[in-house]
């Protein structure tokens, strides 16, 4: 997967670069279609701000639904063979089944749901729609705090015209009509553009590409004739949407691809912010990287300071844009205090003398580079791994 770039009108992938990815004018008719939405289904029933609460959990909604659509009844068929066979460890086979790293076990598809008698029966179906999803959507829609917004699309009885909306057959966002990393590309641009609506600072979930693109250059290009063939991995201590993962990906794969090197990467990342987390985890699996997807780690519960995702894992290659100047008294209290504090991350030995690296609480920004230097695959390179 290389970095995208606008060639002739369209969209091509300049790493493997040997396909085109999507029409440009496709890619703006798809964006422009869903930004509309929320402009004909959700003015003046949800704030402006709201909007992509919504919209973007319902844009994964539909793209899964769409994915999972041929092998819908194989998948019943096969929850109905294990529920009667009493096996209660199903993910694997129903994956299986489905012919996807996620699944949905409900009777219902989108489809289905486009004619209720009663906006009540509506909403129950679509509940029981929304339940049949497999683990890792749930952790999606649970992070996008999407349940909280049915009840009020249902009593503004506009849930049935969203669904309907985006099964509208002018804009095919099944594979058919639109490939996984093109899928991909679309989802960050409606990202980006609520971000810019809703006056997001740059720096606060979200670094701006160009940005990025500059920090994966300064951590690859250095070391691009040491890059052979095989599998990297790399790490986000505060991946927020995944940009800096989704890029460095692209940067390192480009690099092998030049220089005719077979590479993989694996992609692993922790957010605290659920939203952003979400939103991260759900481009994984819209890219088709359900394995990238399983080692997206977030949610409140998971500070990298105090909550470590991967405590065992070193890394190839690290990027990351933590938070500057924000207090981390309550990871501080969580990790015993300073004269209490055991976590090996923040702790180095010189000389014989067990050294201290924690800093104020009112700034920890040092303590995410200690994290990061804590994980540091020293074998990756003649000169260790690169981190940025």
């Amino acid at each position: 997967m290389g970095r995208q770039t606008a060639r002739k009108g369209r969209i091509y992938d300049s790493g493997n670069g040997a396909h085109c990815l999507m029409n440009q004018a496709t890619h703006n008719k798809i964006v422009s279609f869903i930004w509309g939405i929320a402009d004909d289904v959700l003015r003046d029933r949800f704030k402006r701000g709201k909007y992509p609460d919504v919209i973007l959990p319902m844009f994964v909604i539909r793209r899964m639904d769409a994915v999972l659509e041929p092998t819908k009844q194989a998948v019943l068929d096969t929850r109905k063979m294990l529920d009667e066979a009493r096996i209660t460890e199903q993910r694997a086979a129903l994956c299986d089944a489905a012919g996807q790293a996620f699944y949905n076990t409900s009777r219902f598809t989108l489809r289905d749901l486009k004619s209720r008698g009663s906006q009540q029966q509506l909403l129950a179906d679509f509940e029981d729609y929304l339940n049949g999803f497999s683990p890792d959507v749930q952790d999606i829609l649970e992070n996008f705090k999407f349940r909280n917004q049915l009840q009020t699309l249902s009593r503004a009885d506009a849930l049935g015209t969203l669904i309907n909306k985006f099964l509208d057959p002018d804009i095919d966002l099944s594979p058919a009509g639109i490939d996984n990393h093109s899928m991909g590309t679309v989802f960050e641009e409606l990202v980006r553009k609520f971000n810019e609506e809703n006056n997001e600072e740059a720096g606060e979930h979200w670094t701006p590409r160009d940005a990025v693109r500059l920090m994966a250059n300064l951590v690859f290009l250095p070391v691009a004739d040491k890059i052979k063939s095989g599998t990297y991995l790399l790490y986000d201590c505060a991946c927020g949407t995944g940009g800096m993962l989704t890029v460095g990906e692209e940067t390192l794969t480009a690099i092998g691809a030049q220089r005719n090197q077979q590479i993989e990467c694996l992609l692993y990342g922790q957010e605290i912010n659920p939203e952003t987390y979400a939103i991260c985890k759900a481009d994984m699996l819209l890219k088709g990287e359900g394995e990238n997807a399983d080692h997206i780690v977030g949610g409140a519960e998971w500070s990298t300071l105090s909550h470590d995702a991967f405590p065992a894992q070193e890394f190839d290659f690290m990027l990351s844009n933590p938070p500057y100047g924000k207090s981390w008294k309550k990871d501080l209290e969580a990790l015993g205090g300073k004269d209490g504090m055991r976590d090996p991350r923040f702790k180095v030995m010189h000389n014989g003398e067990e050294l201290s690296l924690v800093t104020r609480s009112s700034d920890g920004q040092m303590l995410f580079l200690a994290n990061m230097a804590s994980k540091m695959n020293d074998k990756s390179f003649r000169h260790g791994p690169r981190t940025g």
